[in-house]
């Protein structure tokens, strides 16, 4: 638990560094592509604002000289805006910068930028809130609105980190608190949240807090993709963390699909969000295959070793192919970045030819394979159960057969080689990723090497065409949903009171102080319940009563000592050690009906992000931990404690 005192304690430190540690972003290259990205982002806006403008003008008016400089007008911001969105794409395109310097060559990965934002308001919308509905003293909660401000100041520019990943966790199960505490079904903050789409910076703006969450997570996602491209992948550990980073950016980015609906931006919507999640995983995938080349080296003669290679790479072909085809159908294919497409079309060629080399090399090089292993052979190469007939010709077993097939299997890696050579050439953005063309054309000059090898000069009979290798892998990554109960924090407001009677969902008043003198039989009620402590009962006739006490109050000040947050045990010991004086008590009593009148957005939440505070990783200070559901109050504890919980009568002298 983090203690009721945490702004003067070890956890403002914790805070005060995770803000401190995302100012280097800035310094760094990928700092300057973000900056760019962001001046980009305020141009297109700008020039959206002018577009809308004379559209209304041109439809409003009737004149038609007017008209005709309008429909110029907007023709010259038309083809500003594109120009700005083609250079925008080159950003996103631009699948080298992410790489890091590495003595091996590894295929560039695909990350994706982060959504942009504008600067944030929180203090008149939280400071109404404060002052009008829970009644308290603005001014002193000056601190708690700042550093939320700071908060969310501080994730717009995240490092490429542990540090970048933890700072956003923290600002969403924060906004998991204020969510919790302020926004009603009915009622929201009243701020406008403003966000650029990450593919293709047109600007996009919601008053639902969930937007903001969605936002978040989205960018969550988009983080660990630039942490897993980023990897040096020659080494085992570098493909393990970016196994990792891409499983967990699929994750976020099928929460996000699962639970966010009618999204204002196109990155946000189902069909991108499924395309994202389907390239994270093919990504992840193709990780998978480059550790299992860095493992052990691979002897050309070992035959079922080469083979495996051989279905892992066809499994890293098939789910780019699949990226592809998603990434090809509308409305996917009008707003990814062109340079994506032809990466993955790329990869998608680059590995079923690399499926070929390996099956070449198996049969080519390989060693005689034992009758018992051939059922496992035609498995691969012919895609049959292990326990049908072979539905085709057997897999030969004479060498100058191996040969043959073997060079014919090398016929179709070079010519997919080729494919791709072509593809890469054919987009000017990847055509400046030197590492690309480097990968591609090493691997066509071996093939081409291997295949010299085999190409005999008397050998006129034409190769039949190779079989299709089937894809299978010994590890399928699946996505893995964010960690969010990994990054410990404590709401900011936690001073307002538990959420569940302190929050916008609830209406109350305050009574008191309220003197109650001990009488021969105690204070007359009885307590029960943990922050707040409720009082179960109260004695007709008795003190408590006399002083206008009721059953179902709850106790928020002993003797002027505020006591939201005290356990049972605690308000106990604070009332055994009142003498004949007697007490002073402030209390709540909650109001029936429903939620406080007004006017919100409706639109769709992310209900089902917010159901377990578990995973969530809130951490409520003081004794009690708040529960992430909207609970409505004394009833529902007083349901509680007939299925057991303990009734404290008030103490006796």
């Amino acid at each position: 638990m983090v203690p009721e005192g945490r702004p003067d304690g070890a956890g403002a430190g914790e805070e005060s560094a995770r803000l401190q540690g995302c100012d280097l972003l800035a310094n760094s290259q990928h700092g300057c592509l973000q900056s760019r990205r962001a001046q980009i982002h305020q141009q297109i806006n700008r020039e959206l604002r002018m577009r809308t403008g004379a559209e209304n003008l041109y439809r409003a008016t009737s004149n038609a000289r007017v008209r005709e400089t309008v429909a110029l007008e907007l023709s010259y911001v038309n083809s500003s805006l594109q120009l700005l969105k083609e250079e925008l794409e080159g950003l996103d395109g631009n699948v080298d910068a992410d790489q890091p310097p590495s003595e091996g060559i590894t295929v560039p990965m695909i990350p994706l930028g982060l959504k942009e934002t504008k600067q944030l308001d929180w203090a008149t919308p939280l400071k109404e809130l404060i002052s009008g509905h829970f009644g308290e003293d603005t001014a002193s909660y000056e601190a708690e609105i700042r550093e939320l401000e700071d908060l969310r100041q501080a994730m717009r520019t995240p490092s490429r980190s542990e540090a970048g990943l933890e700072l956003l966790t923290a600002y969403y199960n924060q906004l998991c608190f204020q969510e919790a505490r302020f926004v009603t079904p009915a009622r929201s903050l009243g701020l406008l949240f403003h966000w650029y789409d990450s593919l293709t910076g047109v600007p996009a703006q919601q008053r639902a807090l969930a937007f903001e969450k969605g936002s978040v997570l989205f960018n969550i996602g988009a983080l660990h993709t630039q942490i897993g491209a980023r990897q040096d992948r020659s080494c085992p550990e570098g493909t393990s963390c970016a196994v990792e980073a891409f499983q967990r950016a699929a994750g976020a980015f099928s929460l996000l699909r699962e639970n966010f609906s009618h999204a204002p931006s196109p990155d946000m919507s189902p069909a991108s969000l499924s395309m994202l999640e389907q390239l994270m995983t093919a990504q992840a995938q193709e990780c998978v295959f480059e550790g299992l080349l860095l493992q052990a080296p691979v002897a050309p003669h070992d035959c079922l070793a080469q083979l495996h290679l051989a279905q892992e790479a066809a499994q890293v072909a098939a789910e780019y192919r699949l990226v592809h085809q998603t990434m090809a159908q509308p409305p996917v294919r009008d707003y990814v970045p062109f340079p994506w497409t032809t990466l993955v079309h790329v990869k998608a060629e680059y590995f079923r030819a690399l499926a070929h080399y390996h099956a070449a090399l198996a049969l080519c090089d390989g060693a005689p394979v034992a009758e018992a292993e051939l059922p496992a052979l035609e498995q691969i190469f012919l895609g049959l159960p292990a326990s049908s007939e072979p539905r085709g010709p057997a897999l030969p077993q004479e060498q100058e057969d191996r040969r043959k097939l073997g060079k014919a299997h090398l016929k179709r890696a070079i010519l997919g080689q080729e494919e791709a050579l072509r593809l890469h050439a054919v987009c000017r953005a990847l055509r400046r990723v030197d590492l690309l063309q480097v990968v591609l054309a090493q691997a066509l000059r071996r093939s081409l090497a291997k295949y010299s090898e085999l190409d005999l000069e008397d050998d006129f009979c034409e190769a039949a065409e190779a079989p299709d290798v089937r894809p299978k892998t010994q590890r399928r990554p699946e996505g893995r949903a964010p960690s969010f109960s990994r990054v410990k924090v404590a709401d900011i407001f936690h001073r307002l009171g538990p959420l569940s009677v302190f929050s916008a969902k609830n209406r109350w008043r305050l009574a008191g102080p309220i003197h109650v003198a001990r009488g021969e039989g105690g204070f007359g009620f009885t307590l029960r319940g943990d922050a707040p402590v409720l009082i179960a009962a109260v004695v007709p006739g008795g003190r408590a009563a006399a002083a206008g006490l009721k059953e179902g109050d709850y106790i928020v000040s002993v003797n002027g000592q505020p006591c939201r947050w005290w356990r049972h045990a605690d308000v106990v010991a604070q009332l055994r050690g009142v003498g004949g004086e007697g007490v002073s008590l402030q209390v709540v009593t909650l109001l029936p009906g429903t939620e406080p009148p007004g006017s919100g957005d409706r639109r769709p939440a992310l209900g089902a992000l917010l159901r377990s505070q578990k995973e969530r990783g809130r951490e409520t200070p003081g004794p009690a931990q708040a529960s992430p559901r909207p609970l409505l109050g004394w009833n529902r504890k007083a349901k509680r404690g007939k299925a057991g919980r303990r009734l404290s009568p008030a103490p006796h002298p």
